[in-house]
């Protein structure tokens, strides 16, 4: 899978569209969601510079600020997950960068079951009207996906019960 996204991520370096890929797994041992999500930095960057009113922002290095501190308050607002109808909690964790593209850990703990899943993912929506957010879910070896635009930033997945 991981190779899968990489390629994906490869294809659309020249930027002909504009697309973050989100993976969410359930966790049964460990009772929670671990969630990983790929960001272009270019596209990033023109967004927390345009949120946080910094113009010169160097998102590989900025200055005041750390990347976690930013994307830490960013994904409050942009990116949100309800399990049963009930929204959770996320817990940032942190990033790494490989190649062209940031990727962010999140958590979602204390999950007790997984039959309905609803994602609402506006990452970079507020800067490319053409944004494409792909969000993968698996639970249970059973992956699903969606597929969030600007005309439609949320939804939902429903998952059999074990």
């Amino acid at each position: 899978m991981k190779i899968l996204l990489t390629c994906l991520l490869s294809l659309f370096s020249f930027h002909p569209l504009h697309v973050t890929v989100t993976e969410i797994e359930l966790d049964e041992k460990e009772k929670r969601l671990e969630i990983m999500t790929r960001i272009f930095a270019d596209d990033l960057e023109t967004t927390l510079r345009k949120r946080f009113n910094q113009p010169e922002l160097d998102i590989i290095t900025p200055k005041g600020v750390t990347v976690d501190q930013m994307m830490g308050e960013y994904f409050k607002d942009h990116f949100k997950i309800s399990l049963e109808g009930k929204p959770q909690v996320l817990k940032y964790l942190g990033h790494e960068i490989e190649g062209e593209a940031f990727i962010f850990y999140i958590e979602v703990s204390n999950v007790k079951k997984l039959k309905n899943i609803a994602v609402q993912n506006d990452v970079l929506m507020e800067t490319h009207n053409d944004q494409s957010n792909l969000v993968h879910v698996t639970v249970r070896d059973v992956v699903r996906s969606l597929r969030l635009t600007t005309e439609k930033s949320s939804d939902q997945l429903t998952f059999e019960s074990k």
